[in-house]
């Protein structure tokens, strides 16, 4: 089952995914999961988007669904649509420090050919988003923590004096 996580600054989730999941799944269901998947993929970087006041990582997953689906009968709009989705996954990796993603191009170019590869690769890719912006939230608190002025701190007091053991003379 597919890890839930909270996307920071907002209420919305995003799932981390098995790659070999969403394979799979696409291809028992003769592609039907994949618009499912392809619809909340894209939902998920719209909301990481919104959460960091950019609109780099998509504005409107619906549109991006039905470019694939009955915009797949002009050909064009689901060609423009995949590599779009490609450049969202990047800003995405930028906006969350994730690395470099997956360069669109190629992207575009394995859907075209290879399909269950691409799928693979941008679901791989797009884990190391989440897992980076977890990461990101998760180290948050400490480092607000290390900010605090050290005036603030309370002093600490002395430590007692050890006593001394039971057989020894006291003076």
């Amino acid at each position: 089952m597919a890890e839930q996580l909270q996307i920071t600054g907002t209420s919305a989730t995003a799932k981390i995914r098995n790659p070999l999941g969403v394979v799979g799944l696409t291809l028992i269901t003769f592609g039907i999961y994949y618009i499912f998947w392809y619809y909340f993929v894209n939902r998920e970087m719209k909301d990481l988007g919104e959460s960091r006041g950019t609109d780099e990582c998509g504005d409107s997953p619906g549109t991006s669904v039905v470019a694939i689906t009955f915009g797949a009968f002009i050909i064009v709009p689901a060609f423009v649509s995949h590599y779009n989705t490609f450049k969202r996954m990047n800003a995405a990796s930028r906006l969350t420090g994730a690395g470099d993603g997956f360069d669109a191009g190629l992207g575009l170019l394995l859907w075209i050919f290879i399909s269950p590869v691409a799928v693979y690769l941008f679901q791989m890719n797009l884990n190391k988003v989440w897992e980076a912006q977890r990461g990101a939230v998760a180290s948050a608190p400490v480092a607000a923590i290390e900010t605090l002025p050290q005036a603030a701190a309370p002093a600490a007091e002395p430590a007692p004096a050890a006593e001394p053991a039971g057989d020894e003379p006291q003076n």
